[in-house]
């Protein structure tokens, strides 16, 4: 229900954006969209204080998050081809697949660090959601096959999670490792795009965002990607370094 009515408010912020003149419109969705955030954080936390949390939720979470912004990345691309033409609805393409990918790097990676260093689980880590005749939901296949594209060294970090002579090493190695990449691939959080496309809105000019996405979180999102890397290799070397060691002592 917390997914749901986060969904709800993203819908919401579209309508206010596209539905209301001047900025009151502009603010209004703004305080829509920060409410998705609260909304977005709330069923996490409260599937984990209720003991309910799984992959199900997980499964479920992101469909509402995508439903919500498909429907506001088409008002915005309304909006941005009334203004420019055809260019609107091209920027909206580039800006919806330059999010996708930036939004699962930036939680693949986030939570590939919270399997090594707190023993979190998440959908890749853990049996996928699938119905009684063992078939996984399409949305699953789809966001483990992207997940596994943009996140770097996946696999191999969850068998390490996983594996009793190498957790503890991983985990001391992630946690030096974190200062390379985890405070710089912040930009990539939603956090940013949502005050993004409330300055392009308050500006009237909603392809600004657009751009916003595509040039600037786009060459964020190359830089993460070799830093990001980097990190996690050097953390699954050094934990391999450190088993051996103690193997042979």
């Amino acid at each position: 229900m917390v997914s749901a009515l986060g969904a709800l408010a993203i819908m919401l912020a579209a309508l206010a954006y596209g539905g209301l003149a001047g900025p009151w419109g502009a603010l209004l969705g703004l305080a829509l969209h920060m409410t998705w955030h609260v909304l977005d954080g709330a069923d996490g936390d409260l599937a984990r204080m209720t003991g309910r949390a799984s992959p199900h939720g997980e499964l479920w979470d992101g469909i509402c998050d995508y439903a919500g912004h498909i429907v506001l990345y088409l008002t915005l691309g309304t909006l941005a081809a009334a203004q420019i033409g055809t260019a609107g609805w091209i920027l909206m393409l580039a800006a919806g697949a330059s999010r996708v990918v930036q939004a699962a790097h930036y939680e693949g990676a986030r939570r590939q660090y919270g399997l090594a260093v707190y023993g979190t689980g998440w959908m890749a880590s853990e049996e996928p959601p699938s119905d009684n005749a063992g078939r996984r939901h399409p949305f699953v296949t789809y966001y483990l096959w992207l997940t596994g594209l943009i996140v770097p060294h996946g696999p191999a970090l969850i068998a390490a999670a996983h594996d009793p002579a190498l957790a503890a090493p991983l985990r001391n190695a992630m946690r030096a490792g974190s200062v390379q990449w985890l405070g710089r691939i912040s930009p990539l959080s939603a956090n940013y795009r949502t005050l993004a496309v409330g300055a392009a809105m308050l500006a009237g000019q909603p392809h600004w965002y657009f751009l916003v996405e595509v040039v600037v979180l786009g060459g964020v999102l190359v830089l993460s990607l070799v830093r990001v890397r980097q990190a996690f290799g050097d953390a699954l070397a050094q934990a391999h370094a450190a088993r051996a060691s103690s193997t042979r002592r």
